[in-house]
């Protein structure tokens, strides 16, 4: 699996290596087991520079596990944000899709990313590239992963054929933060 905890830890150094100080976090649902490490990140980063999250600016994403609802929650959730008229500099997404939703709200609000509010998601799937204003993201070390799970399954099943034990592998691999258009400095 990837470091979720670290990745987290690099979007938000990058937004704070920026100059953003007045953050948005779009939290994960309960329900999916990335979403307390990335937690974790968040807050341990926050306290190392004492940076406070305010909670007014916290929204945490429905408990679903279609990935299709990330975009909607994420717009519908930057919607809720604006209108508490607490002034934000950064949003910082669960993932990709919920940056894309918060971006389009943003756009439908008049602000423009990143001009007016810097956006981070996390994954670097494809349109993360593609998509206007290139998202800025964390991006998962997807073919390390699956070589990586890959060799454990081998190890399994060479320790079953010679009938040796095999105890449970864990591994956790190092995400890297992939800066493009959807973040800026504050001026």
């Amino acid at each position: 699996m990837v470091d979720n905890e670290a990745g987290a830890h690099l979007a938000i150094e990058h937004l704070y290596s920026l100059g953003h100080r007045k953050i948005a976090f779009i939290r994960g649902p309960k329900v999916l087991a990335d979403a307390a490490p990335r937690w974790r990140g968040i807050r341990s980063f926050a306290r190392s520079v004492r940076l406070p999250i305010d909670s007014m600016l916290v929204a945490e994403l429905p408990d679903s596990l279609d990935p299709n609802s990330a975009f909607e929650s994420g717009f519908r959730l930057t919607e809720e944000l604006l209108k508490h008229k607490k002034r934000f500099t950064a949003i910082m997404a669960f993932d990709d899709m919920t940056a894309f939703g918060a971006i389009r709200s943003l756009a439908r609000a008049g602000l423009k990313t990143p001009d007016d509010c810097s956006v981070i998601g996390f994954d670097d799937v494809l349109p993360a590239g593609l998509s206007v204003p290139s998202l800025t993201t964390v991006r998962q070390p997807m073919e390390a992963l699956g070589s990586t799970a890959v060799g454990i399954i081998m190890e399994g099943i060479d320790a079953a054929a010679e009938d040796r034990e095999f105890k449970p592998v864990r591994r956790k691999l190092a995400p890297e933060l992939v800066v493009r258009e959807s973040t800026r400095a504050l001026t």
